[in-house]
């Protein structure tokens, strides 16, 4: 998305729904996060009696239908790491969870602890 060849009011009104964007990708990340973390316990056990082959096949399908009846977002498979300032979620390092535009326009201007660009 190109914000550059059209007026500052637009560049502004644009940069608003942007960062309303990210802030609701990141909110429905969150609220994933915190299902996944709530059902993990369920889920592996479920799983592990699905894949047990010494139980009987109803207890197995039994435990299989508890499993399709989890909350869908509930699975760690759902769970996206998103940029914490953008929302953008690809290419993001996931020790400091930024977008590796923000993370180099940071770390140029020191604002990283520890991280200072590299020359040889």
């Amino acid at each position: 998305m190109r914000l550059y060849h059209r007026g500052a009011a637009f560049c502004k009104k644009m940069r608003g729904k942007l960062s309303k964007m990210s802030e609701k990708q990141n909110s429905r990340d969150h609220k994933r996060r915190l299902l996944a973390a709530k059902f993990e316990l369920r889920r592996k056990l479920y799983k592990a009696f699905c894949k047990d082959p010494d139980l009987p096949s109803d207890m197995r399908d039994k435990h299989r239908y508890k499993l399709s009846k989890l909350p869908r977002n509930s699975s760690f498979a759902r769970v996206r790491n998103r940029c914490i300032s953008t929302g953008r979620p690809r290419s993001v390092s996931e020790f400091f969870r930024i977008y590796r535009i923000v993370f180099r326009g940071l770390a140029s201007r020191g604002s990283l602890m520890g991280i200072k660009k590299s020359s040889w």
